[in-house]
Parts: C-alpha cells; structure tokens; sequence
C-alpha cells in the first residue's frame, strides 16, 4: 500500500487520524518517529542474522496489542496497488466490467510504475461507521497482505519504513524489534 497522493495527506497521517488507536499512538508517534525510521534504515543496512524469526518471534504479541477494526488508518490515509487480477475479481464481485470499475473507482498512477490506485481516501470500500471493508472476501492482494509484517524484512524494509507511521502494527512491532535488537547487543 502506498500513501495515496491524490488528496493531500498529512506527512503525520497516523498522528492525526481520529481513531482511538492512533490517538492512543499519537504521542509515542512524534517522539519515537525520526529514531524508528533510523533504525529501520540501519536494519536495511545491515540486517541482524536471525532477524526475520525475531520479528516471527514478535508479531503474536503486537497482533494481541494492535486490533485492525479498531483503526483502518491504511484505508483511510493509503491506497492499495490494485493488480489485473484484484480488478477482475473486484469488479466481477460488483457485476460491473473492469474498464467500468477502473472509471469508477480507479485512476492509473503517474511515472514509471503506472500502477492503479484508488481515486480517493478513505477508500471507497471502506464503512466508516465500523472499520470495516465492504468488498472484505475480494479485496486487493496488497490488501489483504497488509502490513506486510511476516515477510522477509529484506524484501519489505522500505515497507516498513513507511508503514511505521502509517500503521500501529508496524509501529508496535518496529519499536519491540529495535528493544530487542538494543538488548541483545
């Protein structure tokens, strides 16, 4: 998922969603922000061995601390990268033709990677009243993948990075991983 930039976004979008879990974040965000990014950054450098089962070892314990329905903040701030395959099971799911749903919902990308974003934030499929997502069982593979927490940190560190400000559970999980790594030596 990706900032979308159609509509502008705070630089702070996690320090100023209205949810109670990011509200819950919002001072631990400005202090711990600018350290986490370094760390992260550090980690993509030179990655610890054993690092991806730390974060294996790390991720029950934020799922049980960090509760998705209770924020959406990626809906609300980011845009999932839509795939051909996402947008014929989407739209199929609709009843109406991809080049209908891409009209409606979708605008390609500008640069290079031409990838498909929502037009808006929040997502259009996202129910405000309860956080939850209406097109739940077909959602976007960047979806449902989201936030990319059990992969190789190889392969998504400059995910996380971003994510970090963006998602509670990055963020819970960054700030675990780096107490850890400080620990340990």
């Amino acid at each position: 998922m990706r900032r979308n930039n159609r509509r502008p976004i705070s630089s702070r979008a996690m320090a100023n969603s209205n949810s109670t879990l990011i509200r819950r974040y919002r001072p631990r965000l400005r202090k711990d922000r600018p350290l986490l990014r370094r760390f992260i950054t550090r980690l993509q450098k030179t990655p610890p061995r054993g690092i991806d089962a730390t974060i294996s070892a790390l991720i029950p314990g934020v799922w049980k601390d960090v509760k998705c329905l209770s924020c959406a903040n990626c809906c609300k701030t980011m845009s999932p990268t839509y795939l051909p395959a996402d947008m014929r099971r989407i739209s199929k799911y609709l009843g109406m033709t991809v080049n209908a749903f891409k009209d409606k919902y979708l605008e390609q990308e500008r640069g290079a990677a031409r990838d498909w974003m929502n037009r808006s934030t929040p997502c259009q499929f996202l129910r405000l009243s309860d956080n939850k997502c209406r097109i739940y069982s077909v959602r976007p593979l960047d979806c449902s993948t989201f936030p990319h927490l059990g992969v190789r940190f190889a392969d998504y560190g400059h995910v996380h990075h971003q994510n970090v400000e963006y998602c509670p559970a990055t963020y819970e999980l960054m700030s675990r991983l780096k107490e850890v790594t400080e620990t340990i030596g």
